[in-house]
């Protein structure tokens, strides 16, 4: 492959010119200098590390917080003929071997991990003999505790720098304000570094606040007057499925979508959405990350978000193709309090975390002491049902437990079913030989899926295999788990279901190591964040991009021009311009025909003698420019 970046983004990905700013990143990252970006949602931040991690000899690390986006990217990348692979929560010991050993001596260019993989014993010793040619970062801002998703799992990262000194670093992430970058440098010891922005003006996106009570009628009425592609975003699961419902029944094509639902449903209404089957996607925020559908013009949210970061990103994700788009907020005063509330309530006190710690030790069994990076499937509801637990509280102390470093919670978890053999092809032949049933099976899947199963974990679908073997999937199922029981393949079934994964081993509840200082510290900083959401909804002193712009550190006095309080400062120029233009039309008409009647008056300039009108007359004679002569006639003062 050439490694020339340009040629890369051609033959490999299909575009002919890098964005703004994106060819800047690429030469920074290809020269080996660390390097900060920060690029909008939409911005192509994968880009930027995957041009020059193929255009250098050897792996590119990529670090990220979310599943479901890795297991995208490394899609794509496979798609393309790109070798790719990812280590997540839920992989056995075994997998997690064969994927570093793959990364190793294999010629792989890209290995996806979660942070909370870096530290352990496996990962380390096999990342230092990889030939590393690049370490990226992905969502950045989770290194930073004055961010709004702040991971302890992301101090690691510097840590493993030390085995490969002489590899940079691009870090990335789509917003963050100036303390937070300032913070991702300190972080990740980038001491030598170049920091690029891309503006957080989106020049062909309209933001507008509607505050009303009625928020499905408004809602209906804008996706009648803009037509096209919509997300409607909602707070939680129940949400979604009315909402759906009543816009079908309006005649609205539209789809819920959250966290909670089988991945295959998932998988299906994002299809029919993004082939424009389904107009609308109704969904909480589970919806929309690494989704590239560049045609969306409208983003309705019903509950406001609780920060500004959230709510940038999701608006962003209208009219990335550079069309007109609408953002539009529909809010009421009951909003803007429990937005409040929420704020107070997202750190439950250190007693409540224990205890929900204490239960989920209880849930699994766990002695003290064991289970680090153990994964399980966890039901939320059906935990707090046992231990009479409320699951709101429930469900942020989970959230504080994760910031903590404790745990791992991951609503929207699906792992397709993955097999590898074990043995070489000549055991695998005499197994063949002695187990005559099992032999249709070995055949069947080294014809579907080839001589990789004896090198690396292979996705494999049951239902697929059931078919061309013309047998029932319940049937193979047992074949093989019969083969993982002779020890020949590992069989990873697939799992549809949340995961917990215990990320240290299991404390004593009594003695978690809590850092209470940054606890303390993340909960004032939560309900600023929602204060400053509340302010960018009430106010009316700056264009609504403006106030994003300056949220983030850009300084601006450009305002955008078609956000509603553009628009409506617009109208009202216009209204005092057509005002005064009216008002020297009539002296222009009383100079030329001397005296008229009030009708007269109007009728000659070609407008109604609407009462407003008349009211500009009237005011002309308290301004001493106009005087009422004989029988309701009008004159033009001689100093008028």
């Amino acid at each position: 492959m050439t490694h020339d970046p340009r040629h890369i983004l051609k033959q490999v990905f299909g575009f002919d010119d890098f964005r703004p700013v994106q060819k800047d990143v690429v030469d920074s990252v290809i020269s080996g200098t660390d390097t900060l970006a920060i690029l909008p949602t939409g911005g192509g931040k994968s880009l930027c590390y995957q041009v020059p991690g193929l255009a250098k000899e050897g792996i590119c690390l990529v670090i990220s917080p979310l599943i479901a986006l890795m297991k995208d990217q490394v899609d794509n990348l496979k798609a393309r003929g790109v070798k790719a692979v990812a280590i997540y929560s839920g992989m056995s010991f075994r997998e997690i071997d064969t994927v570093l050993d793959n990364c190793i001596y294999g010629d792989f260019k890209f290995l996806y991990v979660s942070p909370e993989r870096l530290k352990t014993e496996i990962f380390i010793e096999r990342f230092k003999q990889m030939n590393i040619n690049l370490i990226a970062v992905d969502e950045a801002h989770c290194i930073s505790q004055w961010g709004y998703d702040f991971r302890p799992s992301y101090l690691e990262i510097a840590q493993i720098r030390a085995f490969h000194p002489q590899v940079n670093v691009i870090a990335l992430t789509a917003s963050a304000t100036p303390e937070v970058c300032k913070d991702i440098l300190e972080k990740l010891e980038m001491t030598r570094f170049r920091e690029f922005h891309q503006s957080f003006s989106r020049k062909n996106l309209s933001y507008s606040v509607r505050i009303v009570e009625n928020k499905l009628e408004k809602g209906t009425e804008i996706l009648n007057r803009i037509p096209g592609t919509a997300i409607w975003y909602v707070r939680n699961r129940q949400g979604t499925q009315q909402l759906a419902k009543a816009l079908n029944q309006m005649g609205i094509s539209a789809a819920a979508y959250h966290a909670g639902m089988s991945s295959a449903d998932r998988s299906a209404k994002q299809e029919a959405w993004k082939n424009n089957q389904v107009r609308v996607m109704v969904s909480t925020n589970a919806f929309g990350m690494g989704i590239d559908k560049p045609d969306v013009r409208v983003v309705i949210h019903s509950d406001l978000p609780e920060n500004l970061e959230n709510y940038y990103q999701e608006a962003g994700r209208a009219g990335r193709d550079g069309k007109k788009a609408f953002a539009v907020l529909l809010a009421n005063e009951q909003d803007f309090e429990q937005v409040l509330g929420r704020a107070a309530l997202v750190y439950p006190p250190i007693e409540y975390l224990r205890k929900v710690y204490q239960c989920l030790a209880n849930y699994f069994q766990l002695a003290v002491g064991t289970n680090m990076l153990s994964s399980f499937d966890f039901d939320l509801s059906d935990f707090c049902q046992t231990y009479k637990l409320p699951v709101l509280d429930t469900f942020y102390a989970l959230k504080v437990l994760e910031e903590e470093g404790f745990v791992e919670f991951n609503e929207s978890f699906f792992a397709p079913s993955r097999a590898h053999f074990r043995v070489d092809p000549k055991r695998l032949y005499e197994i063949q030989i002695q187990y005559a049933k099992l032999d249709p099976v070995i055949k069947m899947m080294l014809r579907t899926y080839g001589g990789n199963l004896f090198s690396e974990y292979i996705r494999i679908q049951e239902s697929k295999l059931a078919k061309s073997l013309e047998m029932k999937e319940y049937d193979l199922i047992k074949a093989l788990q019969q083969l993982a029981k002779l020890e020949v393949l590992d069989y990873d079934q697939r799992k549809d279901t949340p995961q917990l994964t215990f990320l240290t081993q299991r404390y004593d509840a009594a003695k978690l190591p809590f850092n209470f200082q940054r606890i303390k510290l993340r909960k004032e900083l939560t309900l600023e964040k929602a204060k400053s959401m509340v302010e960018y909804a009430h106010q009316s002193r700056i264009c609504r991009s403006q106030f994003i712009q300056e949220y983030f550190g850009e300084k601006t006095d450009q305002e955008c021009g078609i956000c509603d309080l553009c628009v409506e400062r617009k109208k009202s120029d216009q209204a005092e311009l057509t005002e005064e233009t009216l008002k020297n039309k009539i002296l222009e008409t009383l100079a030329r025909f001397g005296e008229l009647g009030e009708y007269e008056v109007f009728e000659k300039i070609n407008k109604p003698a609407s009462s407003n009108h008349l009211r500009l007359l009237r005011q002309l004679v308290d301004e001493g420019k106009v005087s009422t002569a004989s029988e309701g006639q009008y004159k033009l003062n001689s100093n008028g």
